[in-house]
């Protein structure tokens, strides 16, 4: 499915008498209310924005909604999991994409300790939405919370206006083929919906979702630590700090430089593969009930429930697994032509979830403490050494080591897991156990109408409060301690705009103030200009400024991972830490300068130590700060004799104050003699990773097109195609977030509707090139993606059946999103809907 930003609803549906060429104009256009919080015609609309209509959804080849999202204009979709698939545009893009929002019928539908969308595993059924709107850049100005990347805003369907019952059950199968030698298995979907109206003024809508599977592998064991032992010839197979992409207990954290044999080498503990730890048995059981009450024909006051209850995968630093992971909604909202106001609270609890990492170092932990490990490993290579040469002494070493370690698969490993899967503490366990709250209350009200003024006016405030409890793992208080925590935001907006020049241009500004907890008040101003050229072509300008505030977990995290403390960057956090550390980045160089003179050059340990001293960097990085963006955009839009559509924009932003990490760690000595030699000995520092703002200033600018063609009533073609870069200036000190977006993004297909009586196809084909993904867990080049999916569909009007037939990636070509992430492989489904 290739999505545009006009409405391709089937001109063959449409049974209005029209005059032909009028009912293609009106397939072309589309009402859109995001750009500015109201309603208006697409081409008029004053920033990027694309929809994905009723129809759109209906005739998608991809399996559901939310993966056609992945083809709309300018969209990168990364896949951490079946269960978690996150999108994003314009560069920048995470597995948490704290920058980018998701809204469900103008409720953040984020996870309150992460700060950011939960990604599908919220999101509505196919059933119930009616359809999908996403700005392309920063939408701060109108709704703030950090909207800096863009967002897409989900609109469910008006029980008032779509009653009835449908039940929609998809069967597929993945693993075909697969490259991890997974046998094929079979992926269930069930979704009901049900809608009434009672009355004339009450309505209620029902909605149940269950999908069950088994999730994509991820088991990449190339090593991420490959020349740590090069300078004495062992790499490879006989690397001994061989770290897999995808195998976790043998990282930075978990090495030892040991001297043997007059040499120094790096060596890791074994750790365990992703595989060996991890369930990818998936499962989602969610559902929202709503009701709703109209006292007259413009009012409106509803109260809706929305939960979901999953097992999937999800990754940001490490990997997890998320096990009976609770999400709760309560939502009461009204409006009316002037006012609407809206209240809700989200509820987390992470149940039996644990990480991945945490997970397989202690699994090795428990067996063998590091000491022990390390003296065994030193004692069986010496004993080696003597008969074998060094890379076979190594092994044996290892296998000495290692003996009687726990092994994956046996009744006493899973006992194990489960037994680790509990303790709430990484040091010795890999439980995650989270609850928190978010309560958000706004308002907006239309002072135009009100005012009966001959220009839009709207004002608006909102207030937020995240409610951590602490679990003295992963959250503290830290100023209070047994209380919850709590970070409040407030923010408040003026929007006016008016048509000038014989309504040939309609000018709007915005300007939105945000104040969080432990910062001040920050301004959003948006400016925008749209100039009617003739009745079908539009040309529009913005400027945007927009913030994006620290998350909870950026701001307040407290966790012992591996002999690593995260904490959050925030000074009542993190107090004493900045000014105390050295960088990781220089103390890694140090190590590996001070190894290499002792390895080649025949220098003592000491001396080494001694001659490369001056590599070390103290920390100058400091508490966090919101990070900014400046964003300039032109576009056009224009229908060409009501066959033919285009929207192309051309963007430019730049950021500065990233919110990134950095590692570093701080000597136990006061004695500044003594610092080197201690920050080359692991057991004699204290090691942080820190939240904290990249000095560099990086510009960000692309350019994007969408194209339709409807060919006759049967048969139409669309696609798009988006450039993105990045350039840095300044420090380049490469603390920035990755920007992990591909420079090129393509998307092209053919649709076919009532091609034959009710049947119809869709074939839709994606390019995406090679780009350089950058993360905690990984970095490195993606490769380029080529893939296609397809449909073919028939609809029985009696009864409302539906029969739908596809594939996505049917060419079953097993391809990466993202690096850390699985191997993802064709999708093979039938879809069956049936409407009463």
């Amino acid at each position: 499915m290739v999505c545009s930003f006009v409405s391709t609803a089937l001109v063959a549906q449409e049974k209005q008498p029209e005059p032909d060429t009028v009912r293609k104009v009106n397939v072309l256009q589309e009402i859109v209310i995001s750009a500015s919080r109201l309603s208006e015609k697409q081409l008029t609309a004053p920033v990027s924005i694309s929809k994905l209509s009723n129809s759109q959804i209906q005739q998608t080849a991809a399996p559901g909604f939310f993966d056609a999202i992945g083809s709309m204009k300018g969209v990168h979709m990364i896949v951490p999991g079946m269960g978690f698939k996150i999108i994003n545009t314009r560069g920048f893009s995470n597995t948490t994409n704290v920058r980018f929002v998701q809204m469900i019928d103008n409720i953040d539908n984020q996870s309150p300790h992460i700060g950011a969308p939960i990604a599908n595993a919220l999101s509505p059924g196919d059933l119930d939405i009616d359809h999908v709107e996403v700005i392309q850049g920063v939408a701060s100005a109108l709704y703030g919370m950090n909207a800096t990347n863009g967002l897409a805003s989900f609109t469910t369907k008006d029980p008032f206006t779509t009653q009835g019952f449908s039940i929609q059950q998809q069967v597929a199968v993945n693993h075909v083929s697969d490259p991890n030698d997974v046998a094929p298995r079979v992926y269930n979907q069930t979704d009901l919906r049900w809608a009434k109206v009672v009355g004339k003024k009450w309505a209620f809508k029902i909605n149940a979702g269950y999908n069950r599977g088994y999730d994509w592998i991820a088991d990449n064991h190339d090593d991420l630590n490959p020349s740590a032992n090069q300078t004495v010839g062992l790499t490879g197979a006989d690397n001994p700090a061989y770290d897999a992409v995808n195998g976790y207990g043998n990282e930075s954290s978990n090495r030892k430089t040991l001297t043997l044999g007059g040499k120094n080498y790096v060596v890791s503990r074994t750790g365990y593969y992703e595989r060996d730890v991890a369930d990818y048995r998936l499962q989602n059981v969610k559902g929202d009930v709503s009701l709703y009450y109209r006292p007259n024909e413009n009012s409106q006051i509803s109260y809706t429930y929305r939960t979901a209850f999953l097992n999937n995968t999800y990754q940001r630093s490490n990997r997890f697994r998320l096990q009976d992971y609770l999400l709760q909604q309560h939502i009461v909202q009204f409006k009316n032509a002037l006012l609407q106001a809206r209240a809700y609270i989200t509820s987390e609890n992470t149940g039996h979830s644990y990480n991945l990492r945490s997970m397989a170092e202690n699994m090795d932990v428990s067996f063998k403490d590091n000491n022990k490990w390390f003296a065994d490993y030193t004692t069986a290579f010496n004993s080696a050494a003597s008969s074998h040469d060094v890379a076979t002494a190594h092994h044996m070493a290892r296998d000495a080591a290692d003996y009687g370690r726990l092994q994956p698969r046996t009744p006493e490993f899973k006992d194990k897991l489960k037994q680790l899967q509990e303790i709430n503490n990484w040091d010795i366990g890999a439980a995650l156990k989270v609850k928190a709250h978010l309560v958000h209350t706004e308002a907006a009200f239309d002072l135009g109408k009100l005012l009966h003024t001959n220009y839009n006016l709207q004002i608006g405030a909102d207030f937020r409060d995240y409610i951590i409890v602490p679990d003295g793992n992963y959250f503290i208080n830290p100023t209070d301690s047994g209380h919850n925590l709590n970070y409040t935001s407030y923010g408040f907006f003026i929007h006016a705009s008016k048509r000038l020049l014989h309504d040939k241009l309609q000018l709007s500004a915005v300007l939105r103030g945000t104040g969080y907890e432990y910062f001040n008040l920050k301004w959003n101003p948006r400016l925008t200009a749209v100039y009617e050229l003739t009745r079908n072509d539009f040309v529009r300008f913005s400027y945007q400024n927009g913030y994006r505030f620290p998350s909870i977990f950026e701001g307040f995290s407290n966790i012992n991972s591996g002999g690593v403390k995260r904490v959050g960057g925030l000074k009542v956090m993190s107090h004493g830490v900045f000014e105390s550390s050295w960088l990781k980045s220089s103390i890694d160089a140090f190590t590996t300068a001070v190894n290499k003179d002792v390895n080649s050059s025949g220098l003592s340990q000491a001396a080494a130590i001694e001659k490369e001293k001056g590599i070390l960097q103290r920390n100058t990085y400091t508490y966090l700060k919101p990070e900014q963006m400046h964003s300039f955009e032109v576009g056009y839009r224009s229908i060409f004799s009501s066959r033919f559509s285009v929207d192309v924009d051309f963007y430019y932003n730049f950021y500065s104050n990233f919110i990134a990490q950095i590692e570093a760690s701080i000597p136990n000595t006061s004695d500044n003699a003594q610092i080197p030699a201690y920050l080359y000995d692991k057991n004699k520092q204290g090691r942080y990773r820190l939240w904290t703002n990249s000095k560099t200033i990086v510009h960000n600018y692309g350019a994007e097109i969408e194209l339709l063609y409807l060919i006759n009533n049967k048969y139409s073609l669309s696609g798009n195609a988006s450039y993105q870069t990045l350039k840095r200036t300044n420090t380049n000190d490469g603390l920035e977030d990755g920007f992990n977006t591909p420079g090129w993004m393509v998307n092209a297909g053919v649709r076919g509707t009532n091609v034959y009586k009710n049947l119809g196809f869709n074939v839709a084909a994606k390019y995406q090139s090679k780009f350089y993904y950058q993360s905690f867990l990984v970095n490195g080049n993606v490769p380029a993606i080529f893939n296609a999916d397809a449909m073919v569909q028939y609809t029985f009007t009696r009864p409302g059946l539906n029969i739908k037939l596809g594939a996505t990636n049917f060419l079953n070509h097993s391809y990466y999103s993202i690096l850390g992430g699985p191997q993802i492989g064709g999708f093979y489904y039938t879809t069956v809907t049936y409407s009463l």
